[in-house]
């Protein structure tokens, strides 16, 4: 029955047929799916990598926004800046820094101000920037540079103290290590407020552990041959705080 046998070689072609598709259609499944796994691990493996390169990125930006006092002291130059309210007598102490005494009449600063002084193997620039409102935001762009910040205050004058505080302390805030020197000047002057008073008054017992941090009266005789003692003795403490920041 040549019918039926065609019929059954070709029902068992078919059947191989389908087998046979079916065989190539599971390996076809079985290894794009081998392959989708592996571009999942693959995927999965560099979105782990990537997290570790962000993480380190992290870390290493953060080192480099928070550096160590020791690198913010060595990345500081041989400046001291002289700050302070208009008034208070910065040039004038500048002055008898320089020459030792006050027998040339000086104006106020009005903008920059800038001597060197070298002694033995120190070379030290002062900078005065203006007291004036109109100069005080230049005031915290020059505190990277600096070594030592000398605050100037007119002891004289305590309707200013407010805003001299107020002005100090948003510097201090800025620079958290860099050592300070308050000049209370004019001594001389009737109605002068003392270290102590000045000390409370500008409220320095919270500006930081960290700082160094010296309060001295100061006066200047004007007209005179030879700064008054007071003036000498701010003069070497600045020497000395220069010198051990040098050191350190």
């Amino acid at each position: 029955m040549p019918g039926l046998r065609e019929a059954a070689l070709a029902g068992a072609a078919l059947a191989l047929t389908g087998g046979v598709a079916y065989v190539i259609w599971k390996l076809r499944d079985t290894k794009q799916n081998r392959e989708a796994e592996k571009v999942t691990l693959k995927q999965n493996l560099n979105a782990e990598k990537q997290e570790k390169l962000v993480e380190k990125e992290i870390r290493t930006e953060t080192a480099r926004e928070a550096p160590t006092v020791s690198q913010q002291r060595q990345a500081r130059g041989s400046q001291v800046l002289v700050l302070g309210l208009d008034g208070a007598g910065k040039t004038s102490l500048l002055q008898c820094f320089v020459t030792g005494s006050t027998e040339q009449e000086v104006s106020p600063t009005q903008g920059f101000h800038a001597v060197s002084i070298n002694r033995e193997e120190l070379h030290i620039e002062f900078l005065e920037i203006g007291g004036e409102e109109k100069f005080r935001d230049y005031w915290p762009m020059y505190l990277k540079k600096a070594r030592v910040l000398v605050f100037v205050l007119d002891s004289s004058n305590s309707t200013r103290f407010p805003l001299a505080k107020t002005s100090l302390h948003r510097l201090l805030a800025a620079e958290l290590y860099l050592p300070l020197v308050l000049l209370a000047n004019k001594q001389d002057l009737p109605g002068a407020c003392g270290v102590t008073e000045l000390y409370e008054s500008m409220a320095l017992g919270s500006v930081g552990d960290g700082r160094k941090l010296c309060v001295l009266g100061t006066q200047v005789r004007k007209g005179s041959s030879a700064a008054h003692p007071s003036v000498q003795d701010a003069y070497e403490l600045i020497l000395e705080m220069m010198n051990s920041n040098c050191a350190e």
